[in-house]
């Protein structure tokens, strides 16, 4: 019998009311999803955090209005009323703060498509929309659920911040609990530092933001928007290998540049810069050096010291059930801006919601013994797919381009993540809709898990002859796909595999 069964559009992975992903089993289902299909999303009652609003947040939305005698209008609950105050000065009138009464946080206007769809952007970039866990703590408080239709999870014996600081810093070996700093979300962790860098540096005339690599859509979007010039101040170098033309950019603007953020490695395409020798560029013009190395895991690779800041996602790995949404920044201590960024951090970042962290906790403890499995697994998974004559091209951290860079962070030769990317050489629609693995958003959970990154990621661009140009100027693919190996035996994740190879 199979380990792995095709699982049913919209369920989540895990089977959980707070997992994280959820199944899009087809690529019609894929494209549905992307396209809006009411077909398609009438099944996803959950799904990857910020990009589908989970239900109880809806519902407990939609009851506040009710309470308030505030029909006719829209809401957004966010994770705090200093989130609720930049998504309101950020949409402009008509909206407004929930009234004090309310005993959640967020923005409401009258009903507008147009506004409500850039409210939830605003959130998604920035990871600041209302925890699931505390939207059902509010629907249970005010009877919109009964006790038992409620998520049972195992608590934590302790203080589980500290328990978890304490953690993360023994995962970087190289800070303290004070260098560690929890956010809602990792994407709120980017964002975040982002903003305390931005400010940080805009005093010495430093206003632009340096993007190496191809990185997550979200990252990408705060570079585009938020910078003070965004035409001006998001500089974007594809080739993470060229040092000689990332010499040259801080040759001719080294002293307007804010920062330089890099995913180590990067997402989707798995490659991994000569990170000492851009932090030493970074030292030398005064730059502050972001890193954000969720893909390969801070147990894989210790890249703290060559970095001023990072961020990272706690949702990856750490929280390895795929049930919990959190983040976190970690300040190294040996930084000249250390200090500065400490000071900064605690009024930029959102607050951990109780039960997030608790459900974390109880997890953390896993990390070593999940990344040591995946790290056993892996290889094998990656020689299978690199000796298949249906696999075309293969991106992973070994990857003969990465491979010497890779090695100079990896904390093994052994650790080598969880992430493979590969093209196919036959119809992505025909592999992926034959493939018996999970099929969903996300990464680094106990489960495998793989999806058609870009087009989940980057629909918009595979629409145009325009937005497929500037994929494949980065080296993108449209049918790339994005496998995270999870920590079942890899016979079995290899025979899902051939069976949809052949």
């Amino acid at each position: 019998m199979s380990a792995f069964t095709h699982l049913p559009l919209g369920q989540r992975i895990p089977i959980s009311l707070h997992g994280v992903s959820a199944s899009l089993p087809t690529m019609r289902s894929v494209i549905g999803y992307e396209e809006k299909d009411p077909d398609i999303l009438r099944h996803m009652t959950s799904g990857y955090p910020r990009f589908v609003v989970h239900p109880y947040a809806k519902k407990a939305g939609a009851h506040l209005l009710r309470a308030l005698g505030l029909a006719g209008r829209s809401v957004w609950l966010t994770s705090s009323i200093r989130a609720a105050e930049q998504l309101s000065i950020h949409l402009g009138p008509p909206a407004e703060l929930l009234p004090h009464e309310a005993a959640l946080t967020g923005v409401m206007f009258p009903e507008d498509a147009a506004l409500s769809s850039r409210a939830k952007t605003f959130l998604q970039h920035t990871g600041m929309f209302l925890s699931s866990r505390e939207a059902e703590d509010y629907l249970l408080r005010v009877g919109e659920l009964a006790p038992d239709q409620a998520q049972v999870e195992k608590g934590f014996d302790g203080y589980a911040p500290a328990a978890v600081k304490g953690q993360v810093a023994r995962f970087y070996q190289h800070a303290a609990s004070s260098d560690v700093f929890l956010s809602c979300s990792g994407m709120n962790a980017i964002a975040a530092t982002f903003r305390v860098v931005s400010d940080l540096q805009r005093p010495r005339g430093r206003t632009r933001w340096l993007q190496l690599g191809w990185l997550y859509l979200d990252t990408i979007a705060i570079l585009q928007k938020f910078t003070d010039t965004p035409s001006e101040d998001h500089l974007y170098q594809a080739d993470v290998f060229d040092l000689d033309a990332l010499e040259k950019i801080f040759a001719d603007q080294g002293e307007r540049i804010a920062g330089l953020i890099t995913e180590v490695p990067t997402n989707p395409l798995i490659q991994t810069p000569d990170v000492a020798a851009i932090a030493a560029l970074c030292r030398e013009y005064g730059v502050i050096f972001v890193v954000d190395p969720t893909i390969a895991s801070p147990l894989n690779i210790d890249v703290l010291p060559h970095a001023d800041v990072v961020a990272n996602s706690l949702t990856k790995y750490t929280a390895s059930d795929g049930d919990v949404v959190l983040g976190a920044v970690i300040v190294n201590p040996q930084s000249p801006h250390a200090a500065d960024i400490r000071v900064r951090l605690p009024g930029a970042l959102e607050p951990v919601y109780s039960r997030d962290i608790d459900r974390l906790a109880v997890q953390i403890g896993d990390t070593a013994a999940v990344i040591a499995q995946i790290n056993r697994t892996a290889p094998a998974v990656v020689a299978f797919l690199k000796n298949h004559p249906r696999v075309k091209e293969l991106y992973w951290s070994l990857h003969p381009a990465s491979r010497d860079n890779y090695l100079k962070i990896a904390r093994s030769p052994e650790a080598v993540g969880s992430m493979v990317s590969f093209i196919v050489d036959m119809p992505v629609a025909q592999f992926y809709d034959r493939l018996r693995l999970p099929k969903g958003p996300s990464f680094g959970m106990k489960n495998t898990l793989i999806c058609p990154f870009i087009y989940l990621a980057h629909y918009d661009l595979i629409l145009t002859s325009e937005g497929r140009a500037t994929l494949a100027s980065s080296g993108l693919n449209p049918d790339l796909l994005r496998l995270s190996i999870g920590c079942e035996p890899a016979e079995d994740i290899i025979e899902a595999l051939t069976e949809a190879l052949d």
